[in-house]
C-alpha cells in the first residue's frame, strides 16, 4: 500500500493506493489543509494513513460521504482521538456500512464500522455544502475565504459514462451548477487532483449530463431497452463495467435515469 504526498502550495495532497487499485488506475486523495484533513482513504491503506495521522497531527476530519474511499479509515481517526466532522447521514451509514459487493472488497478493503464515540468538529474556515446526486450524503468542503473546494466525488471528469445504482444523475447535475456558483478558484477532486478551469469543468460536466439524460429520455419514451439505450448514447461498456460484474456501466446509469425518472413522475415524490 502506497501514500504519496504532495504539495499545491497551502495545500496538500495525500494520494493513496493500492498495488490492485493501481494495476486497474484507481486511486484516491485525501487533502490536508489548514490543520484539517479531508477525507480518510480506503481500508487498505489503514496502516500507512495510521502513521501519516500520527505524524500530520491534524486538528480534525471532515469527511464527504459514506464510501470506503472517503471515509472508510473513521473508526481508526475516532480510535485515535481525532475529532470528526460528517453529516449525520454519513455518520450513520459509517457505523453501519453493510456488505460491500466484491469489486469494492477487492480495490479497496472493507471498513470497520465506526462504533467508537466521536468528538464532533467543525472548522471556522472550512464548511461541509450538500451536493447529492453521486451518493445521498454527499458533501463537498468549501473554504470561501481562498475560494477553494474539496470535491470528494462530485466531479471526477466531465463525460464519466458509469454510474453506480446509487446514484442521481439529475441531481447530481444541480449539485455541479450549486458548486460552480460558489465560484471557486481552485477545486481539488479525489480521484483526478487539482482540476483547471473549475467553474467550467463543473458547467460542462453539468451540461453534459443534462444532454445525456434528454437522450436517454427520448429513447425510453420510444420504449428502448436499458441495453441498447447505454450502447447507443454511451458506447460499448469499459474496464469498470467488467471489473464491478456490471454494478458500476453504462447500463446502470441508463437505469438510473430511468428509476429516477419514475420517482418524479409520482406526485409528492
Amino acid at each position: 500500500m502506497t501514500l504519496r504526498i504532495q504539495s499545491h502550495g497551502d495545500v496538500t495532497q495525500v494520494l493513496m493506493s493500492s498495488a490492485v487499485g493501481r494495476s486497474i488506475g484507481y486511486d484516491v486523495s485525501a487533502y490536508l489543509v489548514r490543520g484539517v484533513l479531508v477525507d480518510l482513504g480506503f481500508p487498505l491503506v489503514t496502516r500507512a494513513l495510521g502513521r501519516y495521522l500520527t505524524r500530520a497531527r491534524p486538528d480534525g476530519i471532515l469527511i464527504t460521504h459514506h464510501h470506503e474511499d472517503h471515509g472508510g479509515n473513521a473508526e481508526l481517526a475516532a480510535r485515535m482521538g481525532i475529532p470528526i466532522g460528517a453529516s449525520d447521514a454519513t455518520l450513520a451509514l459509517l457505523q453501519e456500512p453493510g456488505r460491500l459487493p466484491f469489486h469494492r472488497r477487492f480495490i479497496w478493503g472493507n471498513p470497520t464500522p465506526l462504533h467508537t464515540p466521536i468528538t464532533r468538529f467543525a472548522s471556522d474556515a472550512l464548511r461541509l455544502v450538500s451536493t447529492p446526486g453521486h451518493a445521498p450524503d454527499h458533501h463537498i468542503v468549501w473554504d470561501a475565504e481562498r475560494e477553494t473546494i474539496f470535491g470528494g466525488d462530485l466531479f471526477l471528469g466531465v463525460k464519466v459514462r458509469a454510474a453506480h445504482p446509487d446514484e442521481r444523475p439529475r441531481e447530481l447535475a444541480r449539485s455541479l451548477r450549486h458548486a460552480a456558483a460558489l465560484r471557486p478558484r481552485r477545486f481539488f477532486d479525489a480521484h483526478r487532483g487539482p482540476v483547471r478551469e473549475p467553474v467550467s469543468a463543473l458547467l460542462a460536466k453539468a451540461e453534459w449530463l443534462d444532454d445525456t439524460i434528454g437522450a436517454i429520455e427520448h429513447r425510453i419514451a420510444e420504449g428502448w431497452s436499458d441495453r441498447a439505450i447505454a450502447r447507443a448514447v454511451l458506447g460499448r461498456e469499459a474496464l469498470t463495467y467488467y471489473v464491478s460484474r456490471g454494478a458500476m456501466s453504462r447500463v446502470t446509469l441508463v437505469a438510473r435515469v430511468r428509476d429516477e425518472g419514475r420517482l418524479t413522475s409520482v406526485p409528492g415524490a
